[in-house]
């Protein structure tokens, strides 16, 4: 619940703090007005650590720079056709900060890209006007503090709720990936989105495809990076637009045969992201949201639908779902402009989530579990907190048994590491001393004996080099 009286001490606070006391001092000197604007004066009402601080002025780039200049320690001006100038500001007890002033802006958009045509204002509450959402939508004037929201963000601050300073439809007309900050902003904050807002996402959620992939891709990622981006997907795939840019999600609500019953994989899903998080926190507290597990849960099972098998007798299956969901993780990762670590993390994880299960049927002999920790690699962390949160039984036995199971087969993984060095399974000879011990040169013939010494190595843990010899010698003369 928003505390106003709060709020607005904490505004107080920071229009007062040395930097912004002093920028707000040289701009009025200078004759031009200064606010703080958008999510630093949103968060500060609502108790939220402020970062990113973000100032609007009337003045021209030219002008910003020129006041800035004598005051900071660093300036850039890369931004400045869009009449941004940046400044490293410094602060007391040899602190600094980062700021960026932006001149009013009053651009118009084409409505075939999101680029604008860039135009600067003269007034603060047009530029606020034209910006995502109304909670977004407020200013702080400096130096003397005075709160500007001429769209009603505080009452909507108050109600927790996200709606557009004016018409939804110009507003994502203007900027489609306003859309998806919604959805992002949704989960970050906590808050509804109005339905007005809502239904002019699901008219709109075509004018997505004028985005870039990446812009899209890093949304994406801000929402994953969220505390419960679970609300977030629910809203992008309640207006369709999760059809638009990941539509691999919206397929996981399959159709319910009357005669055939499973769990319903959507929600499942949800369920493994929201698991995935906890258990991030909880092994991993303070540590920076993982996204690249946070995909794998959401997307671990989007190969069933393509797998769906309806059994005689009211079973169904989804042979091979894993395998099938790799396939398709890789390519909507790669259309969407992920990074190659990224994409072949996520994949790798989506084709192993399930190799688990056999463990708990019966225990595996170290050969496999050896094999087990080779194959997951440097994914081995988030493979463990993928397949623990992918148990989303109701049944409390066949959980804590599923849990029994893991927690045994971490416990079995640390005991052989301890004694073997499992990170870096690999045979006791090279392929230098392969081709010295059989007298061949470099070729297929010394990756089948090296691959021959590696199955042994799994299976038999550390032999030595002179028996890893031996063997070697033995397997060459059976050839």
């Amino acid at each position: 619940m928003l505390n106003m009286a709060e709020g607005l001490d904490r505004l107080g606070s920071l229009a007062t703090s040395p930097i912004m006391a002093t920028l707000g001092a040289a701009f009025a000197q200078a004759g031009f007005e200064l606010a703080i604007v958008g999510g630093p004066v949103r968060d500060a009402l609502l108790g939220r650590p402020t970062h990113d601080l973000d100032l609007t002025t009337n003045a021209r780039p030219d002008d910003i720079l020129r006041i800035v200049k004598p005051l900071a320690t660093a300036t850039w001006d890369i931004g400045r056709a869009f009449g941004t100038i940046g400044a490293k500001m410094p602060g007391p007890s040899g602190t600094s900060e980062q700021v960026e002033i932006t001149t009013y802006r009053a651009d118009s958009y084409d409505g075939l890209t999101r680029k604008p045509t860039v135009a600067f204002g003269d007034r603060l509450d047009d530029d606020l006007a034209r910006r995502d959402f109304t909670v977004g939508a407020m200013a702080l004037r400096l130096p003397v503090p005075a709160l500007v929201d001429p769209t009603g963000g505080v009452e909507d601050l108050i109600a927790g709720v996200l709606r557009t300073p004016g018409d939804p439809d110009v507003s994502f007309g203007d900027d489609p990936l306003r859309m998806l900050r919604a959805a992002r902003f949704a989960s970050q904050l906590e808050f509804e989105v109005a339905p007005v807002t809502l239904e002019a996402m699901e008219r709109l959620r075509s004018t997505i495809a004028i985005v870039s992939p990446e812009r899209v891709q890093a949304e994406l990622v801000k929402l994953l990076s969220t505390d419960d981006p679970v609300r977030g997907i629910r809203i992008l795939v309640e207006t369709g637009l999760m059809g638009e840019i990941l539509p691999e999600v919206p397929a996981l609500r399959l159709e319910v045969d009357e005669h055939h019953h499973h769990k319903d994989v959507y929600e499942h899903s949800l369920t493994v992201l929201r698991q995935a998080i906890e258990l991030e926190h909880a092994r991993h507290p303070g540590a920076a949201p993982d996204t690249t597990l946070r995909l794998a849960a959401l997307l671990h099972d989007i190969g069933k639908p393509a797998t769906r098998r309806l059994e005689p007798g009211g079973g169904v299956s989804f042979h091979h779902h894993d395998v099938k969901g790799a396939r398709l993780a890789r390519k909507r990762l790669q259309a969407l402009r992920f990074d190659g670590d990224t994409i072949a993390a996520v994949t790798q994880l989506v084709e192993q989530h399930l190799r688990f299960f056999g463990y708990a049927e019966g225990a595996w002999t170290d050969s496999a579990v050896r094999r087990y920790v080779r194959d997951a690699g440097d994914q081995l962390e988030r493979l463990h907190i993928l397949t623990r949160a992918d148990v989303t039984t109701r049944n409390a036995k066949k959980a804590t048994r599923l849990r029994r199971a893991y927690d045994d087969i971490e416990w079995r993984i640390d005991e052989l590491a301890s004694q073997e060095e499992l990170a870096a399974i690999r045979p006791e000879l090279d392929g230098n001393r392969i081709q010295e011990i059989l007298g061949i040169p470099p070729g297929r013939e010394v990756g089948e004996a090296y691959r021959f010494l590696l199955e042994v190595r799994l299976d038999e843990g550390p032999i030595g080099a002179d028996a890893a010899e031996q063997r070697l010698r033995a397997w060459w003369d059976a050839r």
